[in-house]
């Protein structure tokens, strides 16, 4: 049977060990110093070098070379016997199968015999996080106070499941995912190794998919290599199910055009090609956040060709910030969405969906309102796409209303005022309105947000019911001359849904990403 390359591969000294370097450096000046610990407790994500390093350290201990800088030898007889898994005194243990009390005491009651080969016996325990709070007790005593040839190293990837008494007697290393060059390098390396024939894209798509752990990038790697072919970018995509860039940036064309045939187009592509559909969305969240880094002035973060950094210049360029966040939000939430299963398009296409009704808000805004109040109820879906499209401006320019004829005010306007300035005249406006109408004025307090942009004060409940309430004529009338009444100035009224939980800041700037995170729901504490 042929070796997986994750094993095949796995370094056998520390200087192999990519991505870690906090860690065995630390191992190494321990071992010079003969002050290695009684018990370790490795956390970190999956494939990161947590058992790697763990197996270096036992080869470490009892490493027959002189000199302790040199150790492992990687050439003494103990060595090449932990190597080849049949060294006696290296106990691997899964806590996923053996999380039982009757497994720790048994582990327990063997601990105490001395070692068979080398100086040291180590107990690796994976997935410590798996046993049982009974078993957890069992192994407190044991790990405080181990006979003298006892080394435990405990592995994790949720540290947070380890009760604080194991963690207070343990030496703790926390693991960091490979950085994405790393990863490609060492890719590299392998595939020179084997005698394959890998294109510089297909490598990095491999790396990006590996999210940071190495030994999911060997093992994708590790598959496309059974199709006995040059592994090209094409292929990568074809064998993972991941969706090509020019799908992703003819998506968000079709959202800047405000085009949804485009972008179902996409999409479909994309899915009858064979991509996942979550992967699909995750590569458009990972595409947006390179167009907010860009838009944030940290073009050098992104890793992409010359050709797609060009795209995604141009794209940072058709939204605006606030917009990239609410589009980021809208596929973030279709990536992690469940309930598309029976329909595995589903979650992608009510993102895309939601996109572009904020598109067409966005459309809307660039035509002029009239001055005055119109005497007629305006339909609340309106409303709500005016609301939108002010909070997003410049969302999609390639197409714009044409302008509306003015309506001439009855009365000349009062110069605007400021958003502090209302703010701060809340409460006597409040308590006008409280003359007249006292479930107005609970309304009134309850509200959100509030932000004065030229004549048109927008108010921001949490729900469209509390909205629609405000939203009528005689509401509105009201507010307006309580408004009116407070700071002599002649405002119209405008309401949206948010789920602010708090006023906006009078410093922050209305159009940014920090007033867009306020009405997503955001708060902020400093």
């Amino acid at each position: 049977m042929t070796q997986a390359f994750y094993r095949k591969w796995r370094p056998q000294k520390w200087d192999e060990v990519l991505g870690q370097a906090h860690i065995t450096d630390t191992l190494q000046n321990a071992l010079v110093g003969s002050r290695v610990g009684h018990a370790y407790l490795f956390a970190g994500p999956r494939g990161t070098g947590k058992t790697t390093v763990a197996r270096l350290l036992a080869k470490a201990v009892n490493c027959q070379a002189e000199d302790a800088a040199e150790r492992p030898c990687d050439k003494c007889d103990y060595c090449k016997a932990v190597n080849e898994n049949r060294f006696l005194d290296l106990i691997e243990i899964d806590a996923a199968s053996n999380n039982g009390v009757d497994d720790v005491r048994d582990l327990r009651d063997k601990i105490n015999f001395s070692p068979s080969q080398g100086q040291f016996k180590i107990y690796i325990i994976d997935e410590v996080h798996m046993l049982s709070t009974p078993a957890f007790n069992a192994l407190l005593k044991t790990l405080e106070e181990p006979p003298p040839h006892a080394i435990f190293i405990l592995a994790t990837t949720e540290i947070h499941k380890i009760p604080a008494t194991v963690l207070s007697r343990c030496q703790r290393h926390e693991f960091r995912r490979v950085p994405l060059d790393s990863i490609i390098q060492q890719l590299k390396i392998i595939a020179d190794g084997e005698n394959l024939d890998v294109d510089d894209e297909a490598a990095q798509l491999i790396a990006r998919q590996s999210n940071g752990g190495m030994r999911d990038a060997i093992s994708l790697l590790d598959q496309l290599s059974s199709t006995n072919e040059r592994i090209t970018l094409d292929l990568a995509q074809n064998v993972l199910g991941t969706a090509t860039n020019e799908t992703v940036i003819e998506l968000i064309d079709g959202i800047r055009d405000e085009n949804p045939g485009v972008g179902l187009q996409a999409i479909h592509r994309a899915l009858d090609a064979g991509s996942d559909p979550r992967q699909l969305a995750r590569q458009i969240v990972e595409y947006l956040r390179a167009l907010m880094l860009v838009q944030m002035g940290n073009s050098d973060q992104i890793d992409a060709t010359e050709d797609v950094k060009n795209r995604m210049d141009a794209h940072a360029k058709n939204f605006s910030a606030s917009a990239t966040l609410k589009m980021m939000r809208a596929f973030n939430a279709a990536a992690v969405d469940q309930r598309g299963g029976w329909q595995p398009s589903l979650g992608l296409e009510l993102a895309l969906a939601d996109v572009l009704e904020i598109n067409g808000g966005a459309l809307a805004e660039s035509a002029p309102a009239p001055v005055a109040q119109q005497p007629t109820k305006p339909k609340q879906d309106a409303a709500r796409v005016r609301v939108a499209s002010e909070r997003d401006p410049g969302l999609a320019p390639a197409k714009r209303a044409a302008p509306q004829p003015q309506v001439k005010s009855e009365v000349a306007p009062h110069p605007t005022v400021s958003t502090e300035e209302l703010v701060g005249a809340w409460t006597g406006i409040r308590a006008r309105v409280k003359q007249s109408d006292r479930n107005l004025e609970a309304l009134l307090n309850s509200c959100k947000s509030l932000e004065v942009k030229g004549d048109t004060l927008i108010i921001g409940m949490a729900s469209e019911v509390l909205a629609s309430k405000i939203e009528k004529p005689e509401q509105i009338a009201s507010v307006q001359k309580a408004i009116s009444g407070a700071l002599g100035a002649n405002l119209k009224i405008k309401t949206m849904v948010t789920t602010a939980k708090g006023k906006m800041p009078d410093d922050v700037d209305q159009n940014g990403l920090v007033a867009a995170a306020i009405q997503a729901g955001g708060e902020v504490v400093k």
